[in-house]
Order: structure tokens, then sequence, then C-alpha cells
């Protein structure tokens, strides 16, 4: 093993969620190679992520899964780091990584894949929060964990640059402003009713004096107009933004608002490392092992209809989606009330 290595390759998860739950495990890393440039390989959906993470040298991607393990390069140079930490579980990422010619591969040993890798850890046979199956390899690498709590830091441009296009929309300013990301992926079990949302826009504008912005990808385009045609009726204009924002500027939107409600989603994880207080919508998935991370100062209300049939972890519910259908907005609404009320507004720059 490398005591003292001049550069150290973490392979970070692929979803924007699992990203951001790796991140105290990344902060571990940093801190026990101290001395070493830490870089960060990322797929291109989730890498400007980790440009807003402090202690992160280098961010690397590529255009195609071969290269995305692509070395850094520094003055001209292609420099291979000299450790590589694996965080996704899949042979396919132990197998580019060999391909780089680094020398120390660490990860889980799964998918048969320990034959690729120098050190093979075996993965935790209990439930755990995602947060903590990052941590756990790293502390079996022997680099100490420190507090479960994610990070991210929202620059002033940044933050100038969502406000601009929340003005450009609609938005004074001035009042308080919440942010709603009614998409998720993997099916719509885990999405809350569009009217639902409808309704707790309306009451937000109405009794909260509220701004309500939606947020997501362009394919929650259609969800998104469902849920600003109902807003209407009930008497709120919110702002679409679904599809309209990069990763950065949804994390510039998210830092100036009062809070965030989303569903189990990336979104809803990014809220938790901003420091914007969270309202977690979960039905059909485990909060116990994805409730989102909050850094310290954060707030997290996890909601969720406790129905016998949940957690079944499916994408399309089969029967009645009892588990979003009667988690009510009035639930919602009392959660938002600390955070909207009046002076309330997004985390400050630190």
């Amino acid at each position: 093993m490398i005591s003292d290595p001049s550069s150290v390759l973490v392979v970070a998860p692929n979803w924007l969620g699992d990203a951001v739950m790796a991140l105290p495990a990344i902060a571990d890393v940093r801190r026990h190679f101290a001395n070493a440039r830490l870089i960060v390989a990322a797929r291109p959906s989730v890498a400007a992520l980790f440009e807003m993470v402090p202690g992160i040298d280098a961010v690397v991607t590529g255009t195609r899964r071969a290269d995305l393990y692509g070395p850094p390069v520094t003055g001209g140079t292609a420099v291979t780091p000299d450790i590589g930490i694996l965080l996704p579980n899949s042979f396919g990422s132990a197998w580019r990584l060999r391909r780089t010619g680094i020398r120390e591969r660490w990860g889980y040993a799964h998918e048969c894949r320990s034959i690729l890798l120098t050190r093979a850890i075996p993965r935790p046979r209990i439930s755990m929060h995602q947060g903590r199956y990052y941590q756990h390899l790293v502390a079996a690498l022997g680099i100490p964990n420190g507090l479960l709590e994610p990070v991210i830091e929202v620059s002033a441009a940044l933050r100038e640059r969502a406000r601009q296009l929340l003005t450009a929309a609609g938005w004074d300013g001035r009042q308080a402003l919440v942010t709603m990301a009614p998409g998720a992926a993997y099916g719509t079990a885990k999405r809350w009713l569009p009217r639902h949302f409808a309704t707790t826009i309306g009451a937000l504008a109405r009794e909260h004096d509220c701004h309500t912005v939606l947020v997501g990808s362009a394919a929650d385009a259609r969800t998104i107009g469902m849920i600003a045609t109902g807003a209407v009726a009930a008497g709120a204009r919110p702002i679409d933004l679904g599809g309209k924002t990069t990763l950065q500027e949804l994390a510039g939107v998210i830092a100036l608002s009062s809070a965030c409600v989303s569903n189990d989603s990336g979104a809803m994880h990014l809220a938790g490392a901003i420091g914007t207080a969270v309202v977690a919508l979960f039905g059909p998935t485990r909060d116990t092992e994805t409730a989102p991370l909050t850094r310290a100062g954060g707030r997290a209300d996890v909601l969720f209809n406790p129905v016998s049939c949940r957690p079944c972890m499916l994408r399309e519910c089969p029967i009645d989606h009892r588990c979003m259908r009667d988690l009510e907005p009035a639930r919602v609404l009392e959660a938002l009330r600390d955070a909207t009320a009046p002076g309330r507004t997004g985390r400050e720059p630190a």
C-alpha cells in the first residue's frame, strides 16, 4: 500500500443523489490524504457537482464510458494517479479503472470483479444509509470517517446567475422562494401527485406570500405542466424552470430558496448538501437508506404515509398509489411553516 501518494482518484457514483451521498466519504479521503492531489472521475451528467465541492483539486470526465477515467493533465502532461478508489459497484467500472494503469485499485468486492482490484472489501451485509455505505468502504480501507455531512458551496456568481433566471421569469427577489422538484427517475411510483403539488403551491401563495419555482429535467415537462395548470386554478403562478437549468444553476436556485419540496430524487439530496431546508416526500423507497443528508445547520423533514405495502421498491404502483395519494398537502405545508416564515431566505454563502 502506498503510504504517501502524490495523487488519488475517486470514481464517483453515476447518479446525482448517489454522488451527493458519497460526499462524506470523499471528504474522508481528502482529510486522510491531505498532501495528495484529489481527483474525481465522474460522468458528464454529475461532473459539475464536484466543481462545487471544497477540497477537490480536479474533475475528469469523458464523452464515452470507455474513456471516463482518462488521466488528468497537469502542465500539459498526463498524470496517472497512485491510487484509484471505486465507489460504483459494477464490473465495468473496475475494468475501466484497471485500463488506466493505476497501480492501486480499491473498492467493494462485487460482480466477480475482485480479480481487477488490488484491495477488494466485502460489502456490508446489513441495510444502512447509502452515505454510510460509502463511508464503510473507506473506513475498511483504513481511512477514518468524519461526519456524515455532505457540503456543497454555491458561489456568489452562481447565485447571481440563478437570480437572473428567476427575475427574468417573474420573481421579485423579495418574496420567499420555494423550490419544488416533482420528478423522480425510475417510474412514477416515487412521485407525489401533481394535484398535491398544485394545492400546496396555491396555499403557499395565498397564506404565506411565497413564490414557487418548479425544477426538473426536460423529461419532467409534462408533469410540471400539469402542476402549473393546477396551480393557476388554485390562484398561483409558479415559475417553470423545468429543463432550463444546468446542474450548477439548479444549485443556485435552491441556494436562493427558503425551502425545497422534493420527491426522493437528486434535487432533494442537492438541497440538503447546500443547506436549504428540505421537505422530502417518500413513497415506495426506503427512507432509512436514502433520506437526505444535511450539512451543519440544515434541516430535513422526511414525510411518508405509513401504509403496509411500503417500502415496496417498485417503479410503478400495481394498485392505487396509496403511499403518495394519501400523503396530504397539509402535512407538507406544516413542515414548510418555519422555513417560509417572513424574513427567511436561502442559505447565505459561507
